[in-house]
């Protein structure tokens, strides 16, 4: 039942701070599902064997410091203007350079500049990344494909806004500039909320899923939401990922005349 605490609770839970890619906020108020694959574990790997690493899209830099300390180089891209005093303040220390720039676009490196680019759940473009590695260098990807959540979307009117980034579309990609890629793998996943104001700081962290979603605006959704976890029905929507690991064709030297 719809109570003027529980929509004041959802106007704090709103309100609440939200910095980098951090929701510790809701610590157990959702259950998340995880990739049959580990992008860390991937990422360190890869990073182990490299000599000038760029990261793309890095957010607030939790995940890159986590493959801290690095062999070479670290170099690190974020687009969204908020998170590059988080993402410095967490990577500085460790040596690593921070830019504000879009990871979509095209970056102020020269070519062939990074042996390794990385890119966890952030925007790029294929044909800049083949601009920026070496010969033989790799590219590791985690993304979130275009139909995540769409099942939450919907209920609040949204429509999904990236459905052409695909496994199928962003491979094709990198196979016709001759990249080999190694690994190619899609998953879906359950998230589950387990209290509807969980649901309203979720959608306030990540505004591209509901568009200038709020509390007063999104009200009837809201309510039906509570009455279906109030019946004992569990507020579960789909999450989908796909992984990339390329690597770009080596020179290759003409024989001799």
């Amino acid at each position: 039942m719809l109570t003027d605490t529980l929509v004041r609770q959802w106007e704090r839970d709103a309100a609440a701070p939200f910095e980098g890619w951090d929701f510790s906020y809701l610590k157990g108020r959702l259950i998340e599902t995880k990739p049959g694959w580990d992008y860390q574990a991937l990422a360190r790997t890869a990073v182990a064997g490299s000599s000038n690493v760029l990261d793309l899209a890095t957010g607030g830099g939790e995940a890159l410091a986590s493959l801290a300390p690095f062999p070479g180089r670290a170099t690190a891209v974020e687009g969204y203007a908020p998170n590059v005093p988080v993402a410095r303040q967490r990577l500085s220390p460790l040596g690593i350079k921070v830019l504000q720039a879009d990871p979509g676009g095209k970056l102020h490196f020269p070519d062939s500049a990074f042996d390794l680019v990385l890119n966890r759940h952030g925007a790029f473009d294929v044909a800049e990344i083949d601009r920026l590695l070496q010969p033989g260098g790799g590219f590791l990807t985690q993304q979130v494909a275009g139909d995540n959540l769409a099942d939450l979307g919907r209920g609040f009117g949204g429509e999904a806004q990236w459905p052409t980034n695909t496994l199928g579309a962003v491979k094709e990609q990198f196979q016709s500039l001759g990249f080999d890629v190694r690994q190619a793998q899609a998953w879906r996943g359950a998230l589950t909320f387990l209290d509807v104001g969980a649901l309203v700081y979720f959608l306030k962290a990540i505004p591209w899923i509901v568009h200038d979603f709020s509390v007063d605006d999104h009200l009837e959704s809201l309510a039906v939401l509570q009455a279906q976890i109030e019946s004992g029905g569990p507020l579960q929507f789909t999450e989908t990922r796909f992984l990339i690991r390329a690597i770009k064709p080596p020179d290759v030297l003409e024989p001799d005349a």
